[in-house]
């Protein structure tokens, strides 16, 4: 492990919002745990050159908020705003942080079957042992089951010699 981040932390409030991501609280954790992690591993500078790190976010249940929100109001015959199928999707949060912090490797998104960290180990470890990517930032996040932002965890994985 090269680096960890979390949300919560002690002292944090809410996360701060997250530029074209709507009403939920799930994308704004994945970020604040990945910007720490990131910015622990490799400063502000991003990535270095060359290197090919890809992102993994593991989740059960995903973005519980949006989904509850799409459900509530297709079943009331309104109209679900365009951004809510953007966000629907893992992988736009992920996405995300890897065009921000210049991470070129594959973007993988999980559903653990089992734990949820040793699912996402054993990804991680298929892309480097593939030769897929060099590094590969971990996300595990969870939202509570009342939509709330719940928490999250970064882990920075890599280095050493692939197995």
């Amino acid at each position: 492990m090269l680096a960890e981040g979390r949300w919560p932390e002690p002292g944090d409030g809410a996360p701060r919002g997250v530029a074209g991501f709507v009403y939920s609280g799930f994308q704004p954790v994945v970020v604040a745990a990945a910007e720490r992690c990131l910015g622990r591993g490799y400063g502000s500078r991003g990535a270095p050159a060359g290197n090919r790190t890809a992102v993994v976010l593991v989740s059960a249940s995903g973005d519980r908020a949006s989904a509850e929100h799409v459900r509530a109001t297709v079943a009331d015959g309104g109209r679900v705003g365009p951004l809510f199928f953007f966000q629907s999707v893992p992988n736009s949060v992920a996405g995300y942080i890897a065009a921000r912090w210049g991470l070129n490797g594959p973007v993988v998104c999980l559903s653990p079957t089992g734990d949820p960290r040793a699912d996402g180990i054993a990804e991680a470890e298929l892309l480097r042992y593939d030769g897929d990517a060099d590094e590969v930032l971990l996300v595990l996040v969870e939202q509570a089951p009342d939509g709330t932002p719940g928490e999250a965890v970064a882990v920075l994985l890599g280095g050493g010699t692939r197995q």
